[in-house]
């Protein structure tokens, strides 16, 4: 049984707009971690498809630009279809690294996006996928909500792993739905480049009792193309996204990062046995609970607009 488990989270920026160059440049991070050991590795929110921050794809209430519907096609056409040949791409890409990987991608369905982190084995195959269920302010303006069909837990080889997304993280009733799944390595990432973003991190350890790798973008304005107008402003050199990413133990201590303000990877070995000392005095779903008072219930439905059937 494993114990012992390296971690790796990166921090690096998509091409934005151009998911042929993102997806070379993740087989080559990715590379990376694997080479300094690592056995699971965490990539940031919206990493495939990008985070373009700083748009408003020219919405106000009540109103939308043409130039923010074109956005919008060219946001959509560098989204993937999940399954689909991008997933067998980024499937290779895990197996070559024979490593356990956990990406935030744009996924599109229909004629909706979704953000969404998908999960892969050393083999390359594709075992989990969830949806963020809450996109946050104008994210709902480009990214449809999720539903309780996608919130996996995969069991793997070297433990249960569960992801979830930026400001879900504040969902303290996803928190405890993922808690209930036995999670061990819990995933956020997030673009969420805030200073308060590492105690919420640590929290979440400890409330948990399990590791928590948050992966971060660092992106600059020259990692979008022409045509690109961020409200940060136009200088190559203006930071989109600054970073932040860290891997936290079940006692909420900082085994790696924060690294602010440049590309990295960071990595850090994990003893799974710190999560059962961990739960020795504190286990929000078992010895600490108080189902008698309070219960969750979650559901696991899938939601479609349309429901095909006999109507009695």
């Amino acid at each position: 049984m494993v114990t012992i488990v390296t971690g790796a989270v990166v921090q690096a920026a998509t091409v934005l707009f151009d998911k042929a160059r993102t997806l070379a440049k993740l087989a080559d991070l990715v590379s990376d971690a694997a080479s300094g050991g690592a056995q699971l590795i965490v990539l940031p929110e919206a990493f495939v498809g990008g985070y373009p921050k700083g748009l408003d794809f020219g919405t106000r209430l009540g109103m939308r630009t043409d130039e923010g519907r074109e956005m919008f096609r060219r946001y959509y056409e560098n989204a993937i279809d999940v399954p689909g040949q991008d997933t067998e791409t980024i499937g290779k890409i895990a197996a070559a690294a024979k490593a356990h990987l956990v990406i935030g991608v744009v996924e599109r369905a229909g004629g909706t996006l979704y953000c969404t982190v998908l999960f892969f084995d050393p083999a390359g195959a594709l075992i989990g996928k969830h949806r963020k269920l809450m996109p946050t302010a104008l994210e709902r303006v480009v990214w449809g909500f999720g539903d309780g069909s996608t919130l996996p837990a995969p069991k793997t080889a070297i433990g249960t792993l569960g992801a979830v997304i930026c400001w879900e993280n504040y969902m303290p009733q996803l928190r405890l739905a993922m808690y209930a799944q036995g999670v061990e390595f819990y995933c956020a990432p997030t673009v969420d480049d805030r200073e308060v973003w590492l105690p919420s991190m640590q929290m979440i350890a400890l409330e948990g009792r399990c590791f928590v790798l948050s992966a971060c973008q660092f992106m600059t304005r020259s990692d979008g193309p022409e045509g690109y107008h961020p409200v940060q402003g136009d200088k190559p050199d203006t930071t989109i996204i600054r970073g932040g990413s860290c891997i936290i133990s079940p006692l909420g201590k900082v085994l790696a990062g924060p690294v602010y303000d440049e590309a990295t990877v960071l990595f850090a070995e994990m003893d799974k046995d710190d999560i059962l000392r961990g739960k020795f005095d504190l286990d929000v779903v078992g010895h600490y609970a108080r189902p008698d008072i309070f219960t969750l219930t979650v559901n696991e439905a899938t939601q479609s607009a349309v429901k095909k059937g006999v109507v009695a």
